[in-house]
Order: structure tokens, then sequence, then C-alpha cells
């Protein structure tokens, strides 16, 4: 009797979670590894996503297959949206913006008189009058540290999203899907890397507070299924 052909096992999908609203995602300041917390309508953001997940994959995650960023922002989204355990993924943190951190692109422009954009100049374009640390005065009246250091370039940011792909990869290969929570930009290098594209193309991925995205496998492809919604 002949044995039964051993049936191909289907990719699970990786889905990406952006963080909810911060107080500087609003002023439009470059957040990177500045640790700040979400607004009251970014902890509804959250809570509102996880519902979001829970409807479109209705057998959830298992706990391994969670990660999120070091950051706090992107673990209160975690929590919010159900998942409060989680691996800790430090390749998930924002990419590093160095002395662009807490500025506006207008201000860093204003600076250089001349246009700036991360994805073309990078944090080591930014004015050295922008080095140091400080202190900033939040809406409510805390605080938080500042560090405006050397920052990070776009292509180290890309080979740390490789790795954090690596570290899901086991389990989407075993047909289990992966959820990722962390930051705008890091998602977007991310999925650079994982559609094995130049980094630079992640500014054309637009990616909203507490929006998801789905990453997967078609023909052997790595593809978007579905990005920010």
């Amino acid at each position: 009797m002949m044995p039964f052909a051993q049936q191909e096992v289907t990719p699970g999908t990786l889905v990406l979670l952006r963080h909810g609203q911060t107080v500087w995602s609003e002023s439009g300041q470059y957040t990177g590894r500045t640790d700040i917390t979400l607004t009251e309508t970014g902890r509804q953001q959250a809570v509102a996503a996880g519902e979001r997940l829970r409807a479109i994959f209705p057998r959830g995650f298992e706990p391994q297959d969670v990660f999120t960023s070091p950051l706090v922002r992107a673990q209160e989204t975690a929590a919010l949206a159900g998942f409060p355990t989680h691996q800790v993924l430090d390749e998930l943190a924002e990419w590093d913006y160095g002395r662009a951190e807490g500025r506006t692109r207008v201000q860093i422009s204003e600076a250089l008189g001349s246009p700036w954009d991360v994805w073309r100049e990078g944090p080591e374009g930014v004015p050295l009058q922008f080095s140091g640390e400080r202190t900033e005065i939040m809406p409510d009246g805390s605080t938080v540290h500042v560090v405006n250091g050397e920052g990070e370039l776009l292509e180290v940011a890309a080979a740390r999203a490789s790795r954090a792909i690596e570290a899901a990869r086991p389990a989407l290969m075993q047909g289990r899907d992966v959820l990722f929570v962390a930051h705008a930009h890091i998602l977007r290098i991310l999925t650079t890397q994982f559609l094995g594209e130049d980094p630079r193309s992640a500014r054309h991925l637009r990616l909203d507070t507490a929006h998801l995205c789905r990453l997967g496998f078609y023909k052997g492809d790595t593809v978007i299924e579905e990005w920010n919604f």
C-alpha cells in the first residue's frame, strides 16, 4: 500500500499593527526611541484595533506569536487590543531618528535652509545644532527625556527589521499567524524587506495610527494582502 503524500502546510499571515495615537504623532514630531504613552484617543484606537483583529482572526494568535516593540506605546497598544501576554522583540523598536528626534520636518528644513526628507537624507542629514539631550514638557505637564544622538542609518534599520521577520518565520512556515505591534516607520521598512525591495520604497507605504496590514505568501511570492485598514 502506497503511503499518503505529505500535505503541504499553507504559511500563516504576518499581521502588522501600528500603535495608537500619541501627542507627537499628532504634532508631527519624529518619535523614535523617546518612550511616550498613548493619548486617550490612542487608547480607544487600540481597543478598536483589537476588535477588528478578533473579527478577522477569530482563532486568535498564540501568545508566543505576538511580538511587540520594547517601547511603551506599542506594548500599551498590544495590551489594550487584547494581547497582554506577548514577546518583546528589540528589533521592532522604531527607527532611531537621532538629531531629528522630537523635531518636526518643518523645523529641520528651516534650520537647513532647504527641504529635509528622512528617506532621502536620513537622520545623518539633520544639522549638528540639534545634537544633545533635553527635557521636554508634554501637554499634560509630564516630562520626557529626549536624546538627540547620531541616529540610525536606514540600512541598519532595514537589517534589524529583517531579523524580526526571521524571528516570525518558523511560526509562519508552520501555518500560524503572527502579530507584530510596533511603529509606522519600522513596520514600513520591515514590509520592504519582507518583499525583497529597497528600504527606501517604504516611503510609498502610508500607515496610520492603530491601523493594520497583512503580509503573506502567494504562489511562492511574498505579497501585501491588505494594507492600512
